[in-house]
């Protein structure tokens, strides 16, 4: 028997990103507020009030990481959930929100790495960035939002290439012969 759907009220509005390069690899952060060694992550945040996601998308994405030279591959149709773990005492959940509900875009990073600058938007939620594969991202993040990444390297992994694929193959499965 499938769980029953939450009740999306009760969750914050949020938007993620992945952001891959022309090489197929992702963009993480690693969290300047988070110990490790789960505090790398993909750029998100939350979606003002009346703002288009698409819109959020690529605020939260340049308040971030300083990057706005992007084209859109794809997004998420539906809201995925995560659930604040108990006893968590960070801010959204003072404010009651159980957890997030985030719709994730995936774009292509069109700029050269010079663009990207973690001091943007203050205080900087990351310290530190690098280039990583897809799939190896969940391990990464904090634990509760392990599924939802899950899903999300589930939903843009035809963006990515896959594990052993050569350069040329990736392209052609990307963008055809």
């Amino acid at each position: 028997m499938q769980a029953p759907a939450p009740d999306l009220s009760l969750y914050r509005p949020n938007v993620g990103v992945v952001l891959f390069n022309g090489q197929g690899r992702v963009w993480l952060g690693r969290r300047s507020k988070t110990r490790g060694p789960y505090n790398w992550q993909f750029p998100q945040g939350g979606v003002d009030e009346g703002e288009d996601l698409y819109a959020a998308a690529l605020r939260e994405l340049h308040e971030e990481t300083g990057v706005s030279t992007v084209t859109l591959l794809g997004r998420t149709e539906d809201w995925l959930t995560y659930d604040f773990p108990p006893g968590w005492n960070g801010s959204k959940a003072q404010k009651g929100w159980l957890g997030q509900k985030q719709v994730w875009f995936a774009f292509r990073f069109e700029g050269d790495e010079a663009e990207i600058d973690l001091d943007v938007h203050q205080p900087p939620e990351f310290d530190a960035w690098r280039w990583g594969r897809l799939e190896d991202a969940p391990a990464r993040v904090v634990p509760f939002k392990r599924e939802t990444y899950e899903h999300v390297a589930e939903a843009f992994a035809r963006y990515a290439p896959a594990p052993g694929q050569t350069r040329r193959g990736w392209l052609t499965r990307l963008f055809g012969a």
